[in-house]
């Protein structure tokens, strides 16, 4: 084969860094040199500076800036690498650390049927593999032969010629996904929000609640997502706001029942917006320009972050079931439920109603 091939083939086998000299090649062990094999690894040289610096009793973080690394990086170095009698010896925690990254390495789940049996009840009962991987290290402390990545478990549901696991165990995950998805594929899709505002970017007045008009958002999906209610909650008051979707929920729509109810809302009461990143909302700088407000978005995957909008969204399930038909609701049904909320005495709110706070807001308006 050729020169490249087999470079990458030693390296793909967890190889030793390979030293050309004049006739060829030669090994070379990082466990004896004071340089890495690769920028990501400490050196033996960088190693000296941590032992010398851990003997004049400097910080981590000073530490770190002698040799440009993060102060966590050697943190994590002296803890993992340090000797039995608790004193960090540069020589031996290098040498300590090739061995730990020597590779390839047995697939643990191959050796371990105990602890299969362990990873394989969790999953029976509805338990992540990150959680089974936490339990493991909180139920057995001293044994490192019981504890697994859940990375790992992940491998072994995906891939069934590995470990001893049950063929069909990957069903007892809460998507039931028979292939993994690749994070590539996953962010593939292009967001109509890079030009938007981001939560990160919304004024400390709505963050801590002092300025009323911050408003949060989203959609409550009826079944099969096929019907949807729109739901606004104003952050300071709890006051919920329901937006009718009787046919469909595209953006175009949304933006439409937004604009008509905000409407009604004088200018001071409308400051900001703040919605999860579906495509619902795509048309925001229409909704923006026509209510001259400010829309700011989540961070991907971060609902909670708009938290009182979630947990307003909680309480509509009462009158809202989970996979029910939502567009059998008329506007008159949407606004009895929006009164039966807003006069639903808060514990946040001393017992008063958000309809009590939001009438006080107005009569100082006017």
């Amino acid at each position: 084969m050729s020169e490249c091939t087999a470079e990458r083939w030693w390296a793909e086998s967890g190889g030793l860094k390979l030293k050309r000299g004049r006739y060829g090649g030669g090994l070379h062990d990082p466990a004896i040199s004071d340089g890495a094999a690769d920028g990501r690894f400490l050196s033996l040289a960088e190693r000296a500076v941590i032992q010398f610096g851990r003997r004049r009793g400097l910080s981590y973080a000073a530490i770190g800036t002698e040799i440009g690394r993060d102060k966590s990086v050697v943190c994590r170095e002296v803890q993992r690498n340090k000797g039995p009698d608790g004193i960090y010896y540069a020589k031996a925690a290098h040498g300590r650390a090739h061995h730990r990254g020597h590779r390839p390495k047995p697939f643990k789940l191959l050796q371990n049927e105990a602890l299969c049996d362990q990873i394989e009840t969790g999953m029976d009962q509805g338990w992540s593999p990150k959680l089974i991987s936490l339990m493991l290290a909180k139920t057995f402390p001293d044994d490192e032969t019981m504890r697994v990545s859940y990375e790992t478990i992940y491998q072994a549901l995906y891939v069934q010629t590995r470990g001893h696991l049950r063929a069909d165990l990957n069903q007892q995950l809460s998507l039931k996904r028979r292939k993994r998805k690749s994070a590539a594929k996953r962010g593939a899709s292009l967001s109509p929000y890079k030009n938007a505002f981001t939560i990160s970017d919304r004024p400390a007045e709505a963050n801590d609640r002092a300025v009323p008009g911050h408003w949060e958002g989203d959609l409550i999906l009826g079944s099969g997502n096929k019907s949807a209610i729109g739901s606004l909650v104003e952050r300071s008051t709890r006051f919920t706001i329901l937006l009718h979707l009787p046919d469909r929920h595209t953006s175009d729509e949304v933006a439409t029942a937004m604009i008509a109810a905000m409407l009604e809302l004088p200018e001071h009461l409308r400051r900001s917006i703040t919605w999860d990143r579906g495509t619902e909302l795509a048309q925001y700088e229409r909704i923006q320009v026509a209510l001259e407000t400010k829309l700011f978005f989540c961070d991907p995957r971060s609902p909670w972050q708009r938290g009182t909008n979630e947990n307003t969204n909680r309480l509509l399930r009462h009158w809202f079931e989970k996979e029910s038909d939502l567009s059998v609701y008329t506007a008159a049904d949407l606004k009895r439920v929006q009164d039966m909320l807003n006069r639903r005495p808060r514990p946040t709110l001393n017992l008063a109603t958000p309809a009590q706070r939001m009438n006080e807001l107005l009569k100082t308006a006017a």
